[in-house]
Parts: structure tokens; sequence; C-alpha cells
């Protein structure tokens, strides 16, 4: 048997090239709040109130307990320095909400981030490592997974894309994709 109890904390990951990866957490935060846990939310790499469900999170997370910490976009090796320091920004925030016993926290664009650079193994570790003490449930989204993460994770959903409006040369639309 050797399962975790329904107390222990859980890895889950929403991976994979296919558009869905943040809805997928944001509705994982939802049914958290939803049965009464306590969610944090952070996403690297994202402004604050640039996307639709930063507004409604911001509506129903108390105080604190989200945080958009990114530049926006990132170029390979443009601005390193000032992305990097955005993204150590929420791992701090991170460490500090699974000391305030968040029971959830998710991690958006974490994948993202350890695969630029941005946030290197060992410091993802240190949140994963912090999660697994406290009985926090992390969520991680991201393309690209690594195999040691893909391991130690509990429950890993790959989202494929098969067609996307963009290849229509459709533009971004407000509530669809920000």
């Amino acid at each position: 048997m050797g399962g975790k109890s329904e107390k222990q904390a859980l890895i889950l990951v929403y991976t994979g090239e296919g558009k869905g990866k943040t809805s997928a957490a944001v509705g994982q935060a939802l049914r958290a709040l939803g049965a009464g846990l306590s969610v944090g939310f952070g996403q690297f790499f994202k402004r604050d109130s640039q996307s639709g469900e930063q507004k409604i999170l911001k509506k129903l997370l108390p105080a604190g307990m989200f945080l958009a910490s990114g530049e926006g976009f990132y170029r390979d090796g443009h601005d390193h320095e000032r992305h990097r320091a955005k993204a150590l920004d929420l791992v701090d925030w991170a460490g500090e909400k699974i000391q305030g016993k968040a029971q959830m926290l998710v991690l958006d664009e974490a994948l993202y981030a350890l695969n630029r650079g941005l946030i290197d193994r060992r410091e993802l570790e240190f949140i994963l490592d912090g999660a697994a003490n406290s009985g926090t449930t992390l969520v991680l989204t991201g393309r690209d997974l690594p195999d040691w993460l893909k391991d130690r994770a509990d429950l890993v959903s790959e989202i494929h894309l098969i067609k996307h409006h963009f290849e229509q040369n459709i533009p971004a639309r407000k509530g669809i994709e920000f």
C-alpha cells in the first residue's frame, strides 16, 4: 500500500504544448477554495492585472495570497537578470505561503521559469521539500516537464495541441487567451 494519506501533500503537474494548463490550475484552485482549503496562487512571467483569471483570483483569495511577479514575455537572454529577480521574488513568496500553511499552492509557469534558467532545480526543490514538510499540495504548470520532476509528481496531465485558432491567423482574444 504505502500511499499518501489524505493530509499529505501532493504534487500536481499540468504540462504539454496545448492551451489550457493555466486554466486547469485555476480550476484546481477553485475546487480547493470551494472545499474550504486555503489557496495561494503565484504566476511567473505574467504581469499583475494582465489576464482575466488574475482579476477573479484577487477577488476570491485573501489579501497576499495572489502574486503575479513577472515582467511579461521573456526572450531567452533578454533582460535575464531582471526576469530572474522577479522569479526569485515568487520563490520567496512561495516559501512564505508554505510556512503560512497554505493548503494548496499554485505556481503557474514554474516549468517555463525552470527551463529558461530563471529558477534552478535547487530552488524548485526547496519549494517541493517545504511543501512536503508542511503538507501543502503544489500545482505546477508549464511545458517540457523534466524527468526528475515527473518521477516526483503524484499527478501529471499532459495537454496536447490538436488544433489552435492561431493557425488560422485569429488573434488572441480577451477572455480566451488573457
